[in-house]
Formats: C-alpha cells, structure tokens, sequence
C-alpha cells in the first residue's frame, strides 16, 4: 500500500488552495485565535447538523465490499437525515453515486476524500462561552498509524470548515475524535491503548498528550481507561467502540459475562477504573453495562469489534448499528429503556463493523450555537 509522504503539517494549507478554492467557491477560511476558550459539547446537546463522508475507493480496504458499505452509510444517512441536516462530502467524480443513493434528504459537497470515517478525520466542533460561536478543532490524521491512505482524509477539517464558514484551530497532535468522548463538562474518557500507542504521537509524553487534549476542548479532567476491544487492529481501541455517554456522569460500558472472551477482564479493568473514578464535576458515575457484543464472520474474517455503543444521537433519534445477529433485538431493547425520550432506530452497519467501526464512526455532530 503507498501511503502519503506529506500531510497538511507538511506542505501547509496553500498547498490545498487551488482545489479548494474551485470545489468551495473560493471562500477563504478564517484562522481562529488561541486566546479564548471553546469547550467541545456533548453529544446530546443540539446539533445543526451531521458531517459524513462517501467511501468510494474499492483499493481503500473496501474491494468487493464496497457497493455493500456505499449502502451502508446512505441508510444511516437517510435515517439521520430526517431528525438534522446531513452533509455528505463525496470526492469528486463520485456526487453523483453518492446523491442517488441517499436521496434528495441529503445534501452532497464535492470535496476530495479517502474513506467514510468522519468522526476521526473532521474537525471536533467546539462553542464559545456564551455558545454563541464555534471554531473546528483540526488534529492531524495519520491513517489510525499509517494503516489507510489519508492524504485527502488529513484535509477535510479544512473542507468542511470553510463549507460552515467556521474558523478552524490547529491542533499540534494526532488525534481520531471516536478516541475520547465528553460531557462538555470538563471531562474527557479516552483508552491508554489507543493514544499512548507509539504510532500516534511518539514525540509526546503521556502529560504533553494530556495537556494538550485538554485545551483543546477546553476539559478540566481526562480518564484514562486501559482497553478498547481486544483485537481491535485498526483504530487500536477507541473509546467508542466501548463506553458511550447517556448523560452527566452516566455511562453505557461494555462488559463481557463470559469469562473465557479475552474481553472479560479487559472491560472489567474499565470499569473498575471508572468505579473508582468521579468526573469533573466531582460525581461518580453510574455505569449501565451493554453485554451484547456479536462476533461473526464477514468475508472469511471474524469481526470482533461490532459494537452497540458506537450509536449517533439526534434530538430525537438514537441511531444504532445492526449487526443482523439474533443480539441485536436485546440490545435495542435496553436501548430502549435507557432513552425514552428518542426513538430508537436500527440501521444495518455489519460491513462497517468489518472495516473496523459503525455508526458513530461515520458521523461527526455540528453542534447549534444560539
């Protein structure tokens, strides 16, 4: 595989000004300041509407598979598309596929893109005190370590920025967003696992890492869990694949019952953690356990990080992967009682759980500023 050479820190942002100038109508991005500070929201507060991306490079992984994926992301676009705005950026020559399939709901932006997995590749959208403004946070993407191409991945923070008219803050660190989650309170849950791995940040301590993280979304407190899934090759064990916030100091975790899976005492080492912990508010947190985690094989692979807490919220929908095994009917059902308040909505995600993620993965919230 020939991975880039160059990213956005390589070349600099002149280097992209051409394309984007002519995809983007010319529009100059506005660099933001460094002096304020922006806190990154929770997921549940309201959004404006959802960034996505259309996978349409057969070579990226995806080979036969790939009419099976493009299927995939449209269903959980036109399933969005309803409760908030979706915005597909599709890389040009292929807005078209991407319009026919997910309809006249969805509105498609011509932008040169690598794959589908928004929720690491864009910005992290952060608001201002008053809520008022918001500026996209924009880490550096290095393929989850150099596994995928990303050279065009790497610059979608600066695509979808200017297409919002948002300015857009760099962030000096690699960073994929469905490797922490926030109460937009003060406190950030991430994995030893995936951020301390050296093919990251190898530069950077753990403190710097820390530091810089927390800044950047304007957090007071980052909980390290020890694992993500166990053989999770691809992302190196993203939060999301295992704890999903249901509210203040309320968490959905993985726990795995059977003691011979090599995730019984890898989930019970997260949540002991978090049974000790409290959050930035001072509260200890109340740990509702997700058991269901199917395992099946997909192309001659075994799939072993499909997982139900890798769900989007809308204002009044939880979207949730679908495996098409028998545990997906219980897990909706906890679903269920756990927001009563939002329809619970399945939508199938069995080949994204191949290419290493799901729902959440592929969908990157824009929150509403006032």
């Amino acid at each position: 595989m020939n991975l880039p050479s160059l990213t956005r820190r390589g070349f600099g942002a002149a280097a992209l000004s051409a394309t984007a100038a002519t995809l983007l109508g010319g529009r100059a991005l506005a660099a933001a300041g460094t002096d304020e500070k922006y806190t990154a929201p929770a997921e549940w507060e309201d959004h404006s509407c959802c960034v996505m991306s259309w996978p349409w490079d057969r070579t990226d992984g995806w080979g036969s598979l790939l009419a099976d994926v493009q299927g995939e992301i449209a269903g959980i676009a036109r399933t969005i598309a309803p409760s908030e705005p979706v915005l597909m950026f599709a890389e040009p020559g292929h807005t078209a596929e991407a319009q026919a399939q997910c309809g006249p709901t969805v509105t498609v932006v011509e932008y040169p893109v690598n794959d589908c997995w928004t929720r690491d590749t864009g910005p992290v959208f952060a608001l201002d005190p008053a809520k008022s403004r918001s500026i996209g946070l924009d880490f550096g993407f290095n393929g989850w370590g150099g596994k995928y191409p990303y050279d065009k991945d790497d610059l979608l923070p600066v695509g979808v920025c200017d297409h919002l008219g948002v300015p857009r803050r760099d962030v000096p660190m690699v960073l994929e967003g469905g490797s922490v989650i926030t109460d937009g309170q003060g406190t950030l849950i991430t994995t030893e696992e995936c951020l301390l791995n050296p093919n990251r940040n190898p530069t950077m301590t753990r403190a710097q890492i820390e530091s810089t993280l927390l800044s950047a979304y304007g957090a007071t407190k980052l909980i390290w869990l020890p694992y993500g899934l166990a053989n999770d090759t691809i992302t190196n064990g993203h939060i999301d694949l295992v704890a999903a916030y249901l509210g203040p100091a309320r968490l959905l975790l993985h726990t795995q019952p059977d003691t011979t899976s090599p995730n019984h005492a890898r989930m019970a080492a997260n949540k002991a953690v978090l049974a000790a912990a409290t959050d930035a508010c001072g509260r200890p947190f109340t740990l509702v356990e997700m058991e269901y985690q199917p395992h099946f094989r997909q192309n001659g692979l075994l799939v072993e990080t499909f997982s139900y807490t890798n769900y989007y919220l809308t204002a009044t929908q939880v979207v949730v992967p679908l495996s098409g095994e028998p545990a997906d009917a219980a897990a909706l059902a906890q679903l269920r009682t756990l927001f009563p308040g939002r329809q619970v909505v399945g939508t199938p995600a069995r080949i994204l759980a191949w290419g290493g993620g799901g729902v959440h993965c592929v969908t990157q919230h824009v929150p509403r500023t006032r």
